[in-house]
């Protein structure tokens, strides 16, 4: 079994504890596979992508807190990722600043901390095409429509033809 077997079934074991185990792993995975495409689009490492898309809200689905979440699941990727051998330190250090700085949408960082934060946005808008996109994170999603050659999604449902 790979690394990155190993750690989605650490992250399977989490959320299965987690009092919203559906949104857990459908959003843990769905980002995961989100960074992944991303980071092969973008010329950027798709496991280490995928590694920051499964852990960087494990803390907020471990205790069922959202508060400081971003700091917090940085913290426990770290053990876990240090628990599980076979990624380096530099990797290590890497998917962790990513998770740290992954709720800053506004600002702009390394390449793969821009490969997670676009993920997270981009699950967000796959995930409920029809809610009102993550207050502040439109300019983020147009770009991310853009550069996938996306279309338009409709703002509500009224918007869709016969409704």
């Amino acid at each position: 079994m790979n690394r990155l077997e190993r750690l989605r079934e650490a992250v399977d074991e989490i959320v299965e504890r987690a009092a919203d185990r559906r949104s857990g792993f459908a959003h843990l995975h769905g980002v995961a596979a989100a960074a992944a495409l991303l980071a092969l689009r973008r010329g950027e490492d798709a496991e280490l992508a995928a590694a920051a898309g499964l852990l960087h809200d494990v803390a907020t689905y471990e205790t069922g807190s959202a508060d400081d979440h971003a700091a917090r699941s940085s913290q426990r990727a770290r053990q876990i990722l240090g628990l599980l051998r076979g990624f380096d330190p530099a990797e290590i250090d890497a998917v962790c600043a990513a998770i740290a700085s992954h709720s800053d949408k506004a600002n702009v960082q390394d390449a793969l901390s821009e490969v997670l934060k676009d993920a997270d946005v981009l699950e967000h808008a796959l995930s409920n095409p029809l809610a009102s996109l993550l207050e502040g994170h439109a300019a983020r999603w147009e770009a991310l429509r853009r550069e996938l050659a996306l279309s338009v999604l409709p703002a509500s449902a009224a918007d869709r033809p016969g409704e």
